[in-house]
């Protein structure tokens, strides 16, 4: 199953870009061997300002894909429980999973709506850039859990 994370704007050179470029490339090679991976990742930037033209580019970035829209009134799931959902996905035979990270005033209803399920880093707004960090951080913890890596420590 093929995994990228979607996001509006560009996180630029700094830190968070970094580390989500690194966690993404762990994910990927810990990942292929499990039937996941690569995670992309993916920058949008919409030529009018708003949620609804942001929600044409995402949702034409993830068409034909299972749809996770990442949103602080989504669900949230322990690192465990996201592995085994991830892995729950891939097993059922979905081909790619596109994570939908919103830009500065979050996501269109029309990309909620169209979500197969949401995802939640808790109530707290967080920057695009360190969601997207955060995320492919989380990806690549669950494929080593998965992998049976000792990474993650309960």
């Amino acid at each position: 199953m093929k995994l990228a994370i979607v996001a509006i704007g560009r996180p630029g050179r700094g830190p968070e870009a970094t580390l989500a470029a690194d966690y993404a490339d762990r994910a990927t090679l810990t990942g292929r061997a499990l039937g996941l991976g690569p995670l992309e990742l993916v920058d949008l930037e919409p030529r009018k300002p708003g949620k609804a033209p942001e929600a044409e580019l995402i949702l034409k970035a993830a068409e034909d894909a299972h749809l996770i829209a990442c949103d602080e009134r989504g669900r949230t799931f322990s690192s465990r429980d996201f592995a085994g959902h991830l892995a729950a996905l891939r097993d059922r035979g979905e081909r790619r999973l596109v994570f939908a990270v919103g830009g500065a005033d979050g996501l269109d209803e029309s990309v909620r709506g169209a979500a197969a399920s949401t995802l939640a880093f808790g109530p707290q707004t967080w920057p695009h850039a360190l969601a997207r960090a955060m995320l492919a951080e989380q990806i690549y913890r669950a494929v080593t859990i998965l992998a049976g890596s000792p990474y993650h420590r309960d």
